[in-house]
């Protein structure tokens, strides 16, 4: 039952923002066209519940010439490729504010594990160990309020385990407060990084 409230209450909120937030998206935009050559958006095969597959979109952050489906820590010099409004798209999060409309076609909700890219086998096979692939992906979850970018695998599909295990109204409200201090304050954003935070690092977290 929680989930099919949870899938409406993220219809609605999502309609809602699209339409409150349509003024700043439509100033991204040009600053996304005038910045550099190429789509606005960014599409980009991801794993939903149940490991299907979808099209997650984001704010275009980087120029058009960047591998595809490679993840950020994985390319050499990563800031050679992000644009200079992509910078402050990614320290803001909000590249993410197309995922809105994942959220109202229902391949996301607002809060759950971050879906994983497709080719991410490691991070997949990990969640499998705790139930974290068989629930709805979020635009933020326990996972990204807890360390995100800085996080190490195994600990990143533990945490996501955790969210599974307290789903819940109570969980999402933590989420979605967390969410919104970790955005302000820019946590656990590292370019070009990942997996430095251990677990002996976050045991406050358990």
């Amino acid at each position: 039952m929680y989930l099919i409230f949870k899938r409406i209450i993220g219809f609605i909120l999502s309609l809602m923002a699209l339409i409150i937030l349509s003024p700043l998206i439509l100033i991204l935009i040009i600053a996304i066209k005038m910045d550099s050559p190429g789509p606005i958006l960014f599409k980009q095969k991801r794993v939903g519940i149940h490991k299907s597959h979808f099209n997650i979109l984001k704010f275009r952050t980087m120029y058009i010439d960047t591998p595809k489906d490679t993840p950020t820590h994985l390319l050499g010099n990563p800031d050679q490729y992000i644009t200079k409004v992509g910078k402050f798209l990614r320290k803001t999060s909000l590249d993410e504010l197309p995922q809105l409309i994942n959220i109202l076609k229902g391949d996301m909700a607002i809060i759950g594990p971050r879906p994983a890219l497709w080719n991410q086998y490691d991070l997949i096979e990990e969640r499998d160990k705790y139930g974290a692939n068989d629930v709805p992906v979020g635009l933020s979850g326990w996972a990204q309020i807890n360390g995100r970018d800085e996080l190490e695998i195994p600990l990143k599909a533990k945490l996501d385990g955790e969210y599974v295990k307290k789903q819940g109204l109570i969980m999402d409200i933590r989420c979605i407060i967390g969410t919104i201090i970790s955005v302000f304050k820019s946590d656990g954003v590292v370019e070009g990084g990942t997996g430095s935070l251990a677990a002996k690092e976050v045991k406050e977290i358990d």
